[in-house]
């Protein structure tokens, strides 16, 4: 349904190395970088962070976050840990969430710039 999504970012070389650290435990890689952009993928770019030197932080109450699929709940544990050593905050430890439709385990994250992101897996047991 969505071939791609991007976020702003304020200082794009700090999100860069943010982004490149926090992806590698899920494959994703740095794929395209031009000077105001730099798109983010296994084949090719999925995810983008484009340069708004005028931002503000993002709001935490605005709501708005985007997922990125695990493999298992070690890739999970490994985001997490992987974007608050590349200095995300921790917006939701890793962990299972149990819903009445749909088992998952996620973890979620703030990046520099308060964008909201998250990993998820949904564990067969």
């Amino acid at each position: 349904m969505i071939d791609h999504i991007s976020v702003g970012v304020s200082d794009l070389a700090r999100s860069a190395q943010f982004y490149e650290r926090a992806l590698a435990p899920l494959g994703l890689t740095r794929l395209v970088e031009r000077p105001s952009t730099v798109g983010y993928g296994k084949t090719y770019p999925e995810f983008w962070i484009n340069l708004r030197p005028a931002m503000a932080r993002v709001p935490a109450d605005t709501g708005s976050h985007l997922c990125f699929r695990a493999r298992s709940t070690a890739e999970v544990d490994a985001f997490h840990a992987a974007a608050l050593e590349a200095g995300g905050v921790s917006d939701g430890l890793p962990g299972l969430r149990p819903h009445d439709r749909v088992r998952y385990y996620a973890a979620f994250v703030l990046d520099p710039d308060g964008n909201r992101i998250e990993a998820v897996t949904f564990p067969a047991e």
